[in-house]
């Protein structure tokens, strides 16, 4: 059956109030073949996401209609495997509030997630120099490095790009201090061996349902974008990381508004220090 996300506009929406909407909607879905199994609140912005899975869209908003009246203003369908990839399988409290994964205190997930790529610099110019064993292991290293780090900062591998990786991260400061543990750690590696890598990474942060209609498709394709600008052994994420990471004691350096394609108006990018 066919997962769906739907996005809410709700300006004010309460904890409590989201929580009842939900207990009213698992009493109706089966009447309708729908189950939703959890929802993200993000306060803040005043918006929910609600994930389910139903014969049909139109079922999907019908449970929503029929138990409270209040309709998504947007609902796509999506893969189970990019829903898991990107949100993550997180447990969800007894209201069916998605907890922030990887967190014991019941701390409520908003929904945001950061995308973080890496890329390693020349590759091919590499495979080229120094032969394919000897690029074969050192893009083991750039795999090894990347992925301790993910699992020291709480981010979760999404997929191999072939000379990078691409992963999401609940925590914005997370997703920061992993690209500061890659960077670091291959810059240890360039120290000490005579062959070296180096990488360029970028992150963007935003909400499960964006442009295109796609989960994360603007977030994903702006942390791409930021990373194919970023220079070697150089982080570079969006406005959006950097105010989230207020706070949290890390350093960027403002860069202004920057040209990248595939995006109409400028956007700003900060460098991490």
């Amino acid at each position: 059956m066919p997962m769906y996300m739907d996005i809410h506009e709700a300006p004010g929406a309460t904890a409590d109030a989201v929580a009842a909407a939900h207990s009213a909607d698992v009493r109706v879905q089966g009447k309708y073949g729908v189950e939703y199994h959890k929802y993200w609140l993000n306060e803040a912005q005043g918006k929910i996401f609600c994930l389910c899975t139903a014969p049909n869209a139109e079922a999907a908003m019908t449970v929503h209609r029929e138990a409270h009246g209040l309709t998504a203003q947007k609902i796509i369908e999506v893969s189970p495997d990019v829903a898991e990839g990107f949100l993550g399988g997180c447990e969800v409290n007894p209201s069916g509030a998605a907890l922030v994964p990887g967190r014991t205190g019941g701390e409520r997930d908003s929904g945001i997630r950061t995308v973080l790529f890496t890329d390693i610099v020349n590759s091919t110019g590499l495979m080229e120099r120094l032969g394919d064993e000897a690029c074969v292991q050192l893009f083991d290293v750039h795999d090894s490095t990347v992925r301790e780090a993910l699992a020291a900062t709480g981010g979760r591998e999404i997929k191999h790009t072939g000379d990078g990786i691409m992963a999401a991260f609940a925590s914005a400061a997370g997703a920061v201090r992993c690209a500061i543990r890659v960077q670091r750690a291959l810059d240890d590696h360039r120290g000490c061996n005579e062959h070296s890598i180096c990488v360029r990474i970028g992150a963007a942060a935003g909400e499960p349902v964006e442009s295109n209609q796609d989960l994360f498709g603007s977030t994903v394709n702006l942390a791409a974008r930021l990373c194919a600008h970023a220079g070697p052994e150089q982080t570079l994420v969006s406005n959006v990381v950097a105010e989230l990471c207020v706070g949290k004691g890390l350093a960027f350096r403002d860069l202004g508004e920057i040209s990248l394609k595939g995006f109409e108006r400028p956007v700003r990018v900060h460098a991490v220090q």
